[in-house]
């Protein structure tokens, strides 16, 4: 009868407490719904008082290469964060107090990932080595039910780990530091959690299962190994647990019906301790080398292998049964703008000589629209302002025919106006010609009215030239007319009147582009053959340089001179004076001329010498 009334009971407690954890988490729904918060320690309607925020930062600066152990979190801690602050070659390792490394534990650095102890789920998160600065961290959510030992895997100078977890108030201690200096820490300082242990319910229970356990029911329950689980890994050393049940008459009936303080202690067998088969671990991609257009991005690719329940890295050539990813990948974030030329050249800014012309270039995005200049490449930038060459700027005196002639003896004077012109006809000051300015007025000559000799003129020539700027020429005399009929006198006789021209320029039509070209320069040397050099351009008519001349008329621009071989100059008075001429030469007194008189055939042989090796020959 009693064995079967105290499983109802049990089943009626259970149901009880169920039914009774629901009612509470309803109302805890309806005031939030009416207003309540849950508070930071998860206590609905709470004032955050039922817990405490334990936080530091660790920056001892540590010395030896290895495990360091820099935090105890105590038992019962929730929402715990552990963070590197910048990223560094350390790494943050965890255990448990009853001897399980849960991270990073006998130097095999695990993969990041998600990781179980202590009764709560950590996530293990290692930066990318290439793009973060931030360092790796450990996150989990809690309650632990045991104590944890925090480890930093010492290698290089420690930046700083910042920490933070929540304690209940009635579990608050402080953290173990194991470099601090406050009296008592040490590596064997631990934190157990302080519970209340009345509950007059439960105890009322627990007597009266005490009650039944110690009367003739306890012969009857007692622990055995029902099963075991399956193994927790295929391969890299797993374990298998082992079951036990409270049995009665070989029944398995509820554990609450056994002793609980004789229950065997749970053992783990190893199982699947066989080597994993060695994979590929690819690490996340890096940024792209290039903002725009096409760059490259690497990753890294490591060969992995558990074995004993550890990750570590092996040689490439346990994946060689794998194909082996890429480690380097081409990317595109967008496509690079590029430089457009929106405007033609201007006008030079200078009719004649050296002047400047602009255009516009702007940098355009990939849709058209104008962008910074930083954004294009600037070493393709198209020039916006280069140099113009329209021709070279000529200035000459120009002035107007005489107002009146001398010939009919009327006036005693005659004027002209005389003007300093640019090719390009705009009027510069009178000296920009030069001094030689021709004369404005002119006195008439009295006695050549009394003369009656005159210029006569032939018929012009033929023009020189078939195209552009040539001359005519035709034959100016100066005549005495006489009843004896007409007699050629030399040119003073008709001093009364100007010349008329012989020659004048002339113009049929324009040639184009021709090619116009300075005088040789001197030669390079006097003998045995030098160079001398002329500059040649190919003009407009108008003196605009042009690309449209024939490039086989093009004249020479280099031509070679002087081809006559070098005859030597014999002086018969030099000679040398002394025996030590040598020792002069060598001084370098040759400079002075009393030396240079006294040793003439040394200082002469010297300076020949000299002038050959400086290419002067």
């Amino acid at each position: 009868m009693l064995s079967t009334v105290v499983p109802l009971l049990l089943v009626c407690f259970r149901t009880y407490a169920l039914a009774n954890t629901e009612l509470q988490k309803r109302g805890c729904d309806d005031l939030i719904g009416s207003g309540q918060v849950i508070d930071s320690c998860g206590v609905c309607g709470g004032d955050g008082s039922s817990c405490k925020v334990v936080s530091g930062v660790f920056t001892h600066s540590l010395a030896k290469v290895g495990y360091h152990r820099i935090l105890e979190i105590p038992q019962g801690a929730k929402r715990i964060n552990v963070t590197e602050i910048i990223k560094s070659r350390n790494y943050l390792a965890l255990r448990s107090r009853s001897g399980r490394s849960i991270v990073n534990g006998d130097w095999a650095i695990d993969h990041p990932g998600q990781y179980q102890g202590a009764g709560t789920l950590f996530t293990y998160r290692r930066p990318n080595e290439i793009s973060s600065t931030v360092g790796e961290s450990l996150l989990a959510q809690g309650p632990t039910n045991e104590i944890l030992d925090l480890y930093m895997i010492f290698q290089q100078q420690n930046p700083g780990v910042r920490y933070e977890f929540i304690l209940p108030v009635e579990n608050h201690a402080n953290p173990l530091h194991p470099y601090s200096n406050s009296p008592g820490d040490s590596e064997s300082y631990s934190l157990e959690r302080q519970e209340s242990t009345h509950d007059p319910d439960k105890d009322g229970f627990k007597n009266g299962q005490n009650s039944l356990r110690n009367t003739a029911l306890k012969p009857e329950y007692k622990w055995i190994e029902t099963s075991t689980t399956s193994c927790s890994a295929s391969c890299g050393r797993g374990v298998r647990r082992r079951v036990f049940g409270c049995v009665h008459s070989h029944e398995e009936v509820s554990e609450l019906l056994c002793d609980e303080a004789h229950k065997p202690a749970p053992r783990e067998d190893p199982c699947n301790t066989q080597p994993c088969p060695a994979q590929w671990d690819i690490g996340e991609w890096s940024e792209c080398s290039k903002t725009c257009g096409l760059g490259t991005q690497h990753r890294q690719v490591l060969c992995m292998q558990t074995n004993a329940n550890r990750t570590m890295t092996v040689s490439p050539k346990f994946c060689r049964h794998l194909p082996v990813p890429e480690t380097a990948s081409n990317c595109q974030l967008k496509i690079c703008s590029k430089w457009q030329i929106r405007t033609d050249w201007t006008p030079c800014s200078t009719p004649c000589g050296i002047g400047q012309r602009s255009r516009e270039v702007v940098c355009v995005s990939n849709t058209g629209e104008i962008a910074p200049d930083e954004e294009c490449n600037m070493s393709l930038r198209p020039s916006d302002v280069e140099n113009c060459d329209m021709g070279p700027c000529t200035r000459s005196w120009f002035f107007t025919e005489w107002s009146n002639k001398c010939s009919d003896c009327s006036s005693r004077m005659r004027t002209r106006s005389v003007v300093c012109l640019r090719d390009y006809m705009s009027s510069l000051p009178l000296e920009g010609c030069g001094s030689q300015r021709p004369p404005e007025v002119h006195e008439c000559n009295s006695n050549s009215c009394n003369s009656q000799a005159e210029w006569f003129t032939g018929q012009w020539s033929q023009c020189s030239s078939d195209c552009g700027s040539g001359s005519q020429q035709r034959a100016v005399v100066c005549i005495l007319r006489s009843e004896e009929g007409l007699t050629v006198l030399p040119p003073p006789h008709c001093a009364s009147e100007s010349q008329p021209p012989s020659m004048q320029s002339c113009y049929h039509r324009a040639c184009g582009s021709r090619w116009y070209h300075t005088d040789w320069s001197p030669c390079s040397r006097s003998c045995e053959g030098g160079i001398h050099v002329r500059e040649v351009r190919c003009l407009t008519d108008d003196l605009h340089p042009s690309e449209n001349c024939a490039e086989h008329l093009r004249p020479a621009s280099q031509e070679t001179c002087n081809y006559e071989p070098c005859l030597p100059q014999i002086d018969e008075s030099c000679r040398d004076k002394y025996y030590i001429c040598n020792i002069v030469v060598q001084a370098h007194l040759c400079m002075y001329d009393y030396y240079r008189t006294a040793c003439c055939i040394s200082c002469l042989t010297f300076a020949r010498g000299q002038s050959y090796r400086l290419g002067y020959r």
